[in-house]
């Protein structure tokens, strides 16, 4: 009895402020259906580590404490799995047969170094700005790699900025396109011409992107490397059953896990601080200039392109990393414009391109940090 008037006695207006987050978390992942799989456990888990318990660190805290520290803190574990089962859902196709389509995936990661001066400005220092700056990938992994590696402090808002902004890719991105873009713009029809890709090249595509990045930035080697090791499962022909469980099992238990354990992080006395606002704010920045670089290099190129050969710059917003949501805004958003104009596999490759684009600028940020630092 003393224990039970202990917990309740325990309880305070923030753990309850809490509840209702991992409950509205909850709401969006059963309701509106963003990304179940994430948001589902992330709320769950929100109130779970914010339950009263008599000795703090005990029970399920120490456990999902447990897991954040093998999963994520240490060897950063759960995403560079994750990054497996993500690699051998990519079909590299469409970029493949259109390689230009990479310009809009660089294009795409303007928001983040941006908004390295945007959070320094706010007082951040080199560190937590890059931290901060890397919520506009719009990438999970991506985040928490380069937050841990940098050891920021606000590891815990920089993990749920970034998923939460995964998830919301589909009410956040249309409005931004629309206000970049005329109804015309958004109407231009591109040809998909879909010309065969062999085998042999898709084979060495992972291999060669590894070697390369490997060289350009190192720091995104394990990254890369997991993504593109994921890719070849997928491509050599002769995993099959294996390219088929990275895709389903290991990817949605890692993301179930990876959710849950996030939320170690939202325990209410290190997340109810006005430092969280200001980098989930910030990280909004971040995501709403890289749709902006992405479709205004776009209009960019159309300039000097020929009638019948433009490009419809919605695509350059799919270059941001949240693979596959962000092509399928952009191709419902042409649709609705005309229901003749097919854009998904032009955004796809875009989107795939973002993927890339998004771990090698996580990579430059962690060389160009570490740089500044020592020296």
């Amino acid at each position: 009895m003393e224990l039970l008037i202990a917990n309740f006695a325990n309880i305070t207006w923030q753990s309850v402020v809490m509840w209702l987050i991992g409950g509205v978390l909850i709401y969006l992942a059963i309701a509106k259906e963003m990304e179940p799989t994430l948001l589902l456990p992330m709320g769950f888990g929100a109130i779970l580590v914010n339950l009263p318990i008599a000795v703090p660190g005990t029970g399920v805290q120490h456990v999902l404490g447990t897991l954040f520290d093998l999963g994520i803190n240490g060897a950063e574990l759960f995403p560079l799995l994750l990054f497996i089962g993500i690699g051998a859902m990519i079909d590299f196709q469409p970029l493949l047969t259109n390689p230009k389509l990479m310009i809009f995936g660089a294009a795409a990661q303007f928001g983040i170094f941006f908004t390295v001066g945007a959070a320094s400005l706010f007082g951040y220092d080199l560190k937590d700005a890059a931290s901060i700056a890397i919520i506009g990938a719009a990438d999970g992994p991506t985040s928490i790699f380069v937050a841990t590696e940098l050891g920021s402090k606000y590891l815990g808002a920089i993990m749920v900025a970034a998923y939460s902004y995964m998830a919301l890719v589909p009410l956040v991105q249309p409005p931004i396109i629309k206000l970049c873009t005329t109804k015309a713009e958004r109407k231009i029809k591109m040809v998909y011409t879909g010309k065969p890709v062999s085998k042999r090249t898709k084979i060495l595509f992972p291999i060669v992107v590894t070697i390369i990045v490997g060289l350009v930035a190192p720091d995104a080697v394990a990254l890369i490397g997991f993504l593109m090791f994921g890719n070849l499962i997928r491509e050599c022909g002769v995993l099959n059953s294996l390219s088929e469980t990275a895709q389903n099992v290991l990817a949605n238990l890692i993301t179930i896990l990876l959710g849950i354990t996030i939320a170690f992080q939202m325990r209410a006395e290190e997340f109810l601080q006005l430092d969280t606002l200001i980098i989930i704010g910030l990280g909004l920045v971040a995501f709403v200039f890289d749709t902006f670089g992405g479709v205004m290099v776009a209009k960019l190129m159309n300039i000097f392109l020929p009638e019948g050969k433009k490009i419809n710059p919605m695509i350059g917003a799919a270059g941001i990393s949240a693979f596959p949501m962000s092509a399928r805004v952009v191709h419902k958003m042409g649709l609705a414009e005309d229901n003749q104009n097919f854009l998904l596999m032009h955004s796809i490759g875009v989107n795939v391109s973002g993927q890339i684009a998004s771990v090698v600028a996580g990579g430059l940020i962690l060389s160009l940090v570490k740089a500044i630092i020592g020296g």
